[in-house]
This record gives C-alpha cells, structure tokens and sequence, in this order.
C-alpha cells in the first residue's frame, strides 16, 4: 500500500495542486532538486512523482544544456535511485511535446516520437531511458504525457485571450479553424491517483488530456459566457495575419510566429488509453474545467 510519497517541482502549479489533491489521504515529502554532477538519492518512501524540470522558454533565453540537465539527466539520477529503493512506483512527468510538435490528426502513444525543439528532445531521452530499463518484481512506472493544463491560478495564452474578451476586444484570428485538446488540472490529479492506488494497471506510457477538444474560437465563446460579454470574432485574411506575426518577430508586438502557431494550431491528444486503464471517467468536463479557470481570472 502507498503511504509516503516524494513529490519532486512541488512548488509548481501541478506541484501545488497535487499537493492538495493527495494531503488527506498520503504522508508527503516534497523535494526541491536540481542537476548536480554524480549526486544520488535516498528514497525512503513508496512512491516517486517526478515533476521537477525545465519548462519550454518561449523567451529563448535557455541554454541547450539546461534541458538535458533538467529534463534528462536529473531524470535518470532519481529514476536510478528509484530502481535500487524500497518505493514501488515512480511516475514521470513528461510531455506531449517529447512527440510531436505539430499534429496533423489525432495523437496517441504509438506515435512515432519526431519531437524537434530542446525541451522535447531531453523529454523524449528521459522516457527512453526509463523504458530501456529492465523493472525489478513489484515495481510499476507510468511516464504521463499531458497537453495543455490549465486550471485556478493558472497563466499563460490562456490568460492572454481571457484579458482580450474582457476588454471587449475583438479576436482577432477567427479565420483559423483549429482544434486543440486540454487538460484540467483536477482531471490530471484524478488520474495520478488512480495510478497510486491500481496496482493492476500497467507500466507503461500514458498521454493525459480531457475528453473534447476545441476550437479557439469555441474557447472565445466560452471565456466570453463565462463573463456574460459579447464576444468578437474577426476573420481578417489569413496571409495578413501571418504577414504581421513575421513582423512581429522582429519588432517584438503581441503577435509572432511562434505565439500565432499556438493560438492557432491543431493539437489533438487522444486519452482513451488512460481511460480505459483506469477504468473510469475523468471527473471534469472540458468545458467545466475550463470555465472554473476563466472564473480564476476574473477573481484576479
């Protein structure tokens, strides 16, 4: 039975929330760590959640070598020490993006990983490694892939396209027709602790999103619901707004490549695996989680 757990990056947003999530029910230790060359670890509890890592840098200020560090190496030191511990399951936090940077239909975890920026690489290295080792009787590990996660507290584009609805600007790219998945961060929590507490599902690797995807024009609507304000949509030609994002890129504006490319793009995660290992419905809807994140905003 798991009773103590180590959360490592628990001062994170998934960290925080996790924390509050498992509190009633687990003794937890959380664990502030960094790459350090030749270090090691004492692992006296049950379980591991390895959440510490280097996130992607949309300023592009990072090094390479911090995302191998961070994402890869320091990975390998704690899944090593896990491996020779007493703890029976180690979860890892990975990512989508260890796959693909763009996705043309639906994601699932046959994908052959193609991943193309440092963050992704190192992520893909880390659960290489974890896969190529041989699992002592009695131990499992879950390496989670999850999407966009978004939740109270929470910033980012989504937080961007919340302070537009609620100025009443219009939005912009409405000519764009995508669909992107989402994760709810209570949706996450759920199912990491399913994987605690189901010895019999079994090792291996797991994308985590909710169950609907949508547009960003859908997502428009709905921050504009959630404020009961009229929403805007513009359908200003698509070869204008791509002109003005190249723009962008050198002037520094609000809109560039890179910030047009996920406002804009198909990313949609398949979570059926997940589902149909934990043998339950997620407990919050796409839009419920989402709405409850908008809410956030506004409180703020």
């Amino acid at each position: 039975m798991i009773k103590k757990i180590l959360i490592t990056g628990a001062s994170g947003f998934v960290g925080q929330n996790l924390q509050n999530y498992l509190i009633t029910e687990y003794e937890i230790k959380s664990l502030s760590v960094r790459y350090i060359n030749n270090q090691s670890f004492n692992l006296e509890v049950d379980a591991v959640i390895h959440l510490a890592g280097k996130a992607h840098d949309l300023k592009k200020v990072s090094k390479p070598s911090d995302y191998y560090e961070a994402n890869f190496e320091l990975t390998k030191q704690l899944f090593d020490a896990f491996i020779l511990s007493e703890a029976k399951v180690f979860i890892f936090m990975s990512t989508v993006k260890a796959v693909a940077d763009k996705v043309d239909e639906i994601l699932i975890e046959d994908t052959i990983p193609d991943p193309k920026t440092h963050y992704g690489i190192a992520k893909q290295q880390a659960e290489k490694y974890i896969l190529g080792k041989d699992l002592p009787e009695g131990k499992r590990v879950y390496i989670l892939r999850p999407c966009m996660i978004h939740g109270p507290g929470n910033k980012g584009n989504l937080n961007l396209l919340y302070q537009l609805v609620a100025k009443g600007l219009p939005w912009p790219l409405g000519v764009f027709e995508n669909q992107r998945s989402f994760l709810s961060i209570e949706n996450l929590c759920f199912v990491i602790k399913e994987l605690l507490v189901n010895a019999t599902i079994p090792s291996g690797v797991y994308q985590v999103a909710d169950d609907e995807a949508l547009s960003t024009n859908e997502l428009i609507k709905l921050l504009g619901a959630s404020l009961d304000k009229r929403t805007w949509i513009s359908k200003i030609p698509a070869y204008l707004v791509k002109m003005i994002s190249r723009i962008g890129d050198c002037l520094s504006l609000p809109l560039n490549s890179e910030r047009l490319q996920k406002l804009t793009e198909n990313y949609v995660v398949s979570n059926e695996k997940i589902k149909k290992a934990i043998s339950k419905e997620l407990p919050v809807s796409t839009k419920e989680g989402l709405i409850l994140t908008f809410r956030s905003f506004s409180k703020n």
